[in-house]
């Protein structure tokens, strides 16, 4: 990439002075956007110390990890509106500088009875510093980079920033040796890093100045985050619960009423009517499958390294290093696709390769060896990363009157909405089958049915996350029964984990048969602008290329 971009190379560089330097923009939106995908991962790793010196409660600390996504689901569409309106640049900004104040107060937490609220709040309001930031950054570089550019821009931007995710892990294992709280320090130096370079880019100013559909913000917020929020309590209240359901289903309804208020809106939050371009509508769907298994398996897999094959934390970040190969490798070329061909060819491959390569790294899981399983760990990461960024990108180009943040606002939100999702179920799916195996081989031991179940669901809880991990303890014979079964427990996690990987391939599945829907229509000019006059379009699918 150029270090010195084309005036006229975006409707948005025209509109400044000064061309924006491309390559300081990429770099910038990086730094800023490495942040949110870090923290993603990182408290987990120092959960057990934050728990011993603050004194928290497990489900308090399930909070300080969840009120971040929760945060960010609820407000990513109004983050993406608010770009638009007010300028990408300025929103970016503001959501940077929003982000490392709360990661500074997360980090100066004061230990005492209020540690817990302190925590979970300055957490939340992390997350609404990312769901800012975030689709403003994605728009800052949609709008700096020309359109026969973009798909390698941005497959560069989702493949760094995607691959920081497994840096979480490593990096918190390594600050929590010294302090805890400097997992939250360390993003007040990198966000400055982000606007130093935000200010020598010459990024164009860009606004549109609508009035903000303050009704249309409040609906979503309350439809994701309720909707969300029953997905998340989903482990902890059961899908039995009513109160599972009426968070759930109360959230969808809210977001139907939004939808239809949307409708009858002369300045909507989000403008729906981007749905009828079909092309774009498989995008949406693409990439809600496909997160459905991207963003879990950071998750599962860490978690199934240290339980069924004993690794270490970090050896577990390494384990995710396989994934992340063919992911960063296979990003690059998806981009690739994205500028010469399109984004079906990209989605087809992408959604085939997912596919194959959850599947027989399921199938190799009951192994237990690390090192057999990597070439289908990175064929896994290599599907989703062909898919992730052409997606993304080909969605983003179809913006209507070059909305760039409110259309990245749809997608991120439709992404961490399947994360969610596929957290909740395949949490469900690991919990169950793993009592239900671990209960078989304890029965095998000699333990009555009811101790055998009841001893299950406690190691099941503990594995998952839910509750004590520690090694069983005492002399008696259900701890005797326990500690001698441990390596067929091992065994037990890892067939469960089988069950997981095989619905991420389902998932998988699924998307490269909604992948054959794209009309494979490509996006060869920049979205007009309100101020384009409107000239008929050519019908959808007439050929290889589009202008929109």
């Amino acid at each position: 990439m150029s270090d010195k971009g084309d005036p006229s190379a975006s409707p948005a560089a025209a509109a400044g002075k000064f061309a924006p330097n491309q390559t300081l923009t990429l770099a910038a939106m990086l730094f800023a956007v490495s942040m949110t995908f870090i923290d993603q991962t990182i408290v987990a790793i120092a959960a057990p110390d934050i728990i011993h010196e603050l004194g928290l409660s497990a489900s308090g600390m399930q909070w300080v990890v969840n009120a971040y996504l929760l945060a960010l689901a609820a407000f990513f569409a109004l983050g993406g509106r608010l770009s638009d309106i007010f300028g990408h640049r300025r929103i970016m900004v503001i959501g940077t500088l929003v982000f490392a104040i709360a990661s500074a107060l997360c980090g100066a937490v004061p230990k005492g009875g209020g540690a817990e609220t302190w925590l979970i709040a300055f957490r939340a309001v992390q997350g609404l510093g990312a769901a800012l930031m975030f689709p403003a950054a994605l728009a800052v570089v949609v709008a700096v980079f020309p359109v026969e550019r973009r798909g390698r821009a941005l497959a560069l931007f989702f493949g760094l920033s995607g691959a920081l995710t497994c840096v979480g892990p490593l990096l918190g294992g390594w600050l929590t040796d010294w302090t805890w709280r400097a997992i939250f320090w360390v993003n007040v130096p990198v966000a400055v890093i982000a606007l130093v370079l935000t200010a020598r880019a010459r990024i164009p100013r860009n606004a549109t100045r609508e009035p903000l559909d303050v009704p249309g913000a409040v609906l979503v917020a309350v439809g994701m985050g309720l909707s969300v929020f029953g997905l998340q309590q989903a482990s902890a209240w059961g899908w039995d619960s009513a109160a599972t359901w009426l968070c759930i289903v109360g959230g969808l309804l809210v977001l139907l009423v939004f939808g239809a208020l949307e409708l009858r809106t002369g300045h909507p939050l989000i403008r729906l009517r981007v749905f009828r371009d079909r092309a774009f509508t498989v995008d949406v769907v693409v990439l809600f499958f496909a997160m459905i298994a991207f963003v879990p398996v950071f998750f599962f897999a860490s978690v199934y390294a240290q339980v069924s094959l004993s690794a270490s934390p970090n050896q577990a970040a390494l384990f995710l290093l396989y994934f992340f190969i063919g992911f960063a490798i296979a990003s690059q070329w998806g981009g690739r696709i994205l500028d010469r061909r399109g984004a079906r060819p990209a989605l087809k491959l992408g959604c085939a390769l997912g596919a194959v390569g959850f599947a027989l790294w399921a199938h190799r899981m009951t192994d237990l060896s690390m090192h057999d399983q990597w070439p289908y760990a990175a064929l896994a990461g290599a599907g989703i990363g062909f898919l992730l960024a052409p997606a993304s990108t080909d969605a983003v180009n179809r913006a209507i009157d070059a909305s760039y943040g409110e259309v990245t606002g749809i997608t991120q939100t439709v992404r961490y909405y399947a994360a969610s999702v596929g957290l909740a179920v395949f949490g469900t799916v690991l919990t169950h089958v793993t009592t239900d195996r671990v209960a078989d081989t304890l029965r095998a031991r000699g333990l009555p049915d009811r101790t055998a179940k009841s001893t299950a669901h406690s190691i099941a809880e503990a594995v998952t996350g839910q509750g004590d991990a520690s090694e069983p303890t005492g002399s008696g014979p259900v701890a005797t029964a326990t500690r001698h079964a441990m390596g067929a427990i091992r065994l037990d996690f890892a067939e469960a984990n089988r069950a997981v990987f095989y619905g991420m391939a389902g998932a998988l599945a699924i998307a490269f048969i909604c992948s054959y829907f794209h009309p494979g229509t490509r996006v060869t000019a920049e979205p007009r602008t309100p101020q384009t006059p409107q000239t008929p379009q050519s019908p959808q699918g007439t050929g290889d290329d589009v202008r929109v």
